[in-house]
């Protein structure tokens, strides 16, 4: 034996797998299948949710309700400035002592010209804290008569009144922040019941916020009616927050109305990815299921290959999965028909030699027939083992995890033990490891792998010439490892290339022994091969004038 590291190339023509022979049809219990989309319920529920949860928080606008009553409280303080500084130039007596008061006639008159223009309620307490002047009552001589502003009247259509008490009843539901105080007003009012006055009059502007017993916002401001500095009153004005209310309820109805928009688009959109996704995934599903209780094979999964996305690869993935399902079908079909078949021939000698031996008593025939009876035996034996073997590789290859094999290592190894143990005239077994400064190393499971190189050594052996030469060579091409076999046998009969790996072929060296070989070997090891991803195939070697003069089997395994 000799090992060789060499750089020239091997030549061999590559073969493309045969396609699958049509399935066989299979049936089960019906499935029910839903009739509405989950899918698209969910797709609607959380779109619409996506959308909600912000337009929530938008309808809020604590932040803008809260700018906008800061930005009353200081127009009517402004406002409240000026009315005090026209009462201390006009509402302003002054005692024989020289002392300062206000004139409560005179201011009555002075607020109520005033406050026409800006529609609030003005109250002036003097010094003492006692209320001298009312916007909201008039005195004459039949007494005091209270002032008070109706709503405008309601125009409303019945769809805009079941919307607006909609509207109340979802803005009840918002938060409001920090509760305020109720407004309570006494039939004698004093400076005490309102602490922003108390305020005033001790010289400082004051503002306060309360709601009213129905709920709606009431503002007021304080401030001191002067007179060269010296406090003479308190002016209080108060108003109510309708137009604030009014404001950002149209910031709310204009929000809203954005949202109806947003919610039919996001409708029309989520059905439409719900249409692209949940009834192409229906379909699929739906044809999965006609598929596994179908009487034959004329349902088809849908090809949504074209577009390109996830449907689409699962569209191929089921297809796919689908023709393997068949083809590993017809494949077991198949093999139970041959394993039938083969095992019928052995049985059909067997038989006939039991029964023959029953009849014979001469001990000479007997002793043959005895001696075919064990061999037809032995036969069944070696013929069950090699059907459990290949009935067992795909199931362990895919149980099995596949780890780095150095295949020149393994090629040294087996033609070390075939020269340890071969006999005198064995065929002489060269290696040849191409490009051996870098391993060549594949992910496989190394048992089932020495198998197959195994197989395929005993067979070059079988049709080798006494003291014949055999070549184990290994090279790398990109991400493959190529392992072949050669061998100086008479080469593989025409148009047999193939069907040497069929099961049960045998094609045996003559003068071997009928029953020897049960033809699984290289049927199995083309299935340990393709289980790892690989490829075989067998060509004869010529010489230039195209006489055959021995056979090579190849193998092409993904580099690790």
């Amino acid at each position: 034996m000799t090992v060789a590291a060499e750089r020239h190339e091997l030549a061999g023509p590559t073969r493309e797998e045969s396609a699958a022979a049509p399935p066989a049809a299979r049936t089960g219990p019906a499935v029910p299948r839903r009739r509405r989309s989950s899918l698209t319920r969910r797709i609607l529920t959380l779109n619409l949710l996506a959308l909600a949860i912000p337009v929530a928080g938008l309808l809020y606008l604590g932040e803008y309700r809260n700018s906008l009553v800061q930005q009353q409280l200081e127009l009517m303080s402004t406002e409240a400035e000026l009315f005090s500084g026209a009462l201390a130039a006009s509402g302003v007596v002054t005692g024989p002592a020289g002392d300062e008061r206000l004139l409560p006639e005179t201011t009555r008159s002075t607020i109520r010209r005033l406050v026409d223009v800006s529609k609030t309620r003005a109250r002036l307490f003097d010094q003492d804290g006692a209320l001298i002047a009312d916007s909201s009552r008039l005195v004459g001589p039949g007494g005091q008569v209270e002032i008070e502003m109706l709503p405008p009247p309601e125009n409303d259509s019945l769809v805009m009144s079941l919307v607006r008490r909609l509207y109340d009843g979802v803005v009840a539901l918002i938060p409001r922040g920090k509760p305020l105080p109720v407004y309570q007003e006494r039939p004698q009012q004093r400076a005490a019941d309102y602490p922003e006055v108390l305020q005033a009059l001790d010289g400082e502007p004051a503002s306060a916020l309360r709601v009213d017993r129905a709920g709606n916002l009431l503002l007021s401001v304080a401030v001191p009616v002067q007179r060269y500095r010296q406090v003479l009153g308190a002016l209080m004005l108060s108003a109510g927050g309708e137009s604030i209310d009014a404001a950002v309820r149209d910031v709310r109805l204009n929000i809203l109305k954005v949202f109806g928009i947003a919610v039919a688009i996001t409708v029309l959109l989520s059905l439409y990815l719900a249409g692209t996704i949940a009834r192409p995934v229906y379909r699929l599903a739906d044809a999965a299921d006609r598929v596994r209780r179908g009487q034959g094979r004329q349902t088809e999964i849908p090809d949504f290959t074209r577009r390109g996305d996830e449907i689409g690869d699962l569209s191929g993935a089921l297809r796919e999965m689908t023709q393997a399902l068949w083809t590993r079908m017809d494949a077991i079909e198949r093999f139970a028909a041959d394993v039938a078949h083969e095992i019928k021939n052995p049985l059909s000698s067997l038989r006939s030699a039991v029964e023959t031996a029953a009849r014979v008593e001469d001990p000479e025939r007997q002793r043959k027939l005895m001696a075919v009876i064990l061999d037809d035996v032995q036969r069944l034996d070696r013929l069950i083992s090699d059907i459990s073997d290949a009935s067992r590789v795909d199931s362990e290859m895919s149980r099995n995890e596949k780890e780095p094999v150095d295949v020149g290592r393994m090629l040294t190894a087996l033609a070390e033990m075939h020269e340890a143990t071969a006999k005198p005239d064995a065929p002489r077994m060269t290696v040849h490891v191409l490009g051996a400064t870098r391993p060549l190393v594949v992910n496989a499971n190394e048992g089932r792998l020495v198998q197959v190189l195994r197989n395929l050594l005993a067979n070059a052996v079988s049709f080798s010439p006494p003291g014949g030469a055999i070549t184990l060579a290994a090279r790398r091409e990109g991400r493959r490892i190529r392992i072949s076999v050669s061998d100086q046998g008479p080469g593989i009969p025409p148009g047999k290339l193939e069907a040497i790996f069929d099961r049960f072929y045998s094609e045996r060296p003559a003068g071997e022994k009928f029953g020897t070989h049960s033809g699984l070997g290289l049927s199995i090891s083309r299935q340990i091969v393709e289980a790892h991803g690989g490829r075989i195939y067998a060509e004869n070697l010529t010489d230039a004038d195209g006489a055959v003069h021995g056979a090579r089997i190849t193998i092409l395994l993904p580099a690790a």
